[in-house]
């Protein structure tokens, strides 16, 4: 990434005497009043060496100093070290990790934060160039706030072999879900479609009109504020689990965006929904063998499972 700074100096030509300094930067700049304006906000534009702001009128003649920060790319891939990555597995074919809660698979628009993919280039892993520059080699994603397995794809190859079997659903994904309450039945299957929500643009709910979503689900303890469930994931939506739990009247524990109790979720020490993506299997794209992955249940995820188990 470049630190480069751009500043230009510019006179106020005739024409635009009297304009209020936003409105006549966006002319003479060629972009918009808000973007003007937020420039002006930063203290990076002068009028006559005296910092500028946005209703201030410009007269002809004067300079107008503005400074351009440089602006990064927010799909860029920085390579750095993420601390909590682990590694599973690695071949000449995939690398199996363990992603930890708070990283996200690859760069994205307004994340900022580390990413599986900045990781693998920091520590010198090369990767499939299929898929798009910031998510080459992805085959599958998880939640930021979801931790697990997951495999990324090293060669052309194994991008398409498991690309393939992720959109023919032959790859075996089960998760752990802490839930709050006891699903009726204590085994079941959620076949309901998902969709954007309509009023919230960063959640997804059941819609008539969504994506074909099929969850299965099996309770593998039952405790007196909530139930241990093992979850395969038929298909692979966002927030699949999290909205068809939800849709049961079961959310995730600690899953306040889809309505956990944030009572329960304090108590319990959460600050991220009870989700852990334990088991991953999968033909090997080379060998053609079945292979299984696994990750064992991360440190906030256990402590509050045992404060759960203890609760009577």
């Amino acid at each position: 990434m470049s630190d480069r700074v751009d500043r230009r100096t510019v006179f106020v030509p005739e024409g635009l005497a009297g304009e209020r300094v936003d409105a006549a930067m966006a002319r003479m700049f060629g972009f918009s009043r808000t973007k003007a304006a937020d420039l002006i906000a930063q203290q990076l534009v002068q009028v006559d060496s005296v910092a500028a702001s946005k209703s201030d009128r410009v007269s002809a003649g004067a300079m107008l100093d503005v400074t351009f920060p440089d602006e990064t790319d927010p799909l860029e891939v920085v390579p750095e070290i993420v601390e909590g990555i682990r590694i599973i597995h690695d071949d000449d074919s995939i690398v199996v990790i363990d992603k930890p809660v708070g990283v996200a698979v690859h760069p994205s628009p307004g994340w900022s934060g580390p990413t599986v993919v900045g990781h693998l280039a920091g520590a010198g892993f090369r990767i499939s160039t299929s898929g798009a520059k910031e998510r080459e080699g992805i085959v599958q994603r998880l939640d930021v706030g979801t931790s697990g397995v997951m495999v990324i794809a090293k060669s052309e190859h194994s991008y398409s072999v498991l690309k393939n079997a992720f959109r023919h659903r032959t790859v075996e994904k089960t998760y752990h879900a802490l839930v709050q309450g006891h699903p009726d039945p204590l085994s079941g299957t959620v076949d309901a479609p998902i969709g954007r929500h309509p009023r919230h643009d960063y959640k997804f709910a059941v819609m008539a009109d969504g994506r074909h979503s099929v969850t299965h689900y099996e309770t593998l303890e039952a405790h007196r504020f909530a139930s241990l469930l093992q979850i395969r994931l038929e298909t692979g939506r966002t927030h699949q689990i999290r909205v068809h739990m939800a849709a049961l009247k079961h959310p995730c524990v600690g899953d306040t965006t889809y309505g956990a109790d944030p009572t329960l979720t304090k108590r319990l020490g959460l600050e991220r929904q009870w989700l852990h993506a334990m088991k991953l299997g999968f033909e090997h794209p080379e060998s053609g063998e079945q292979v299984e992955y696994e990750s064992s249940y991360p440190d906030d995820l256990a402590h509050a499972l045992e404060v759960i188990r203890d609760e009577r």
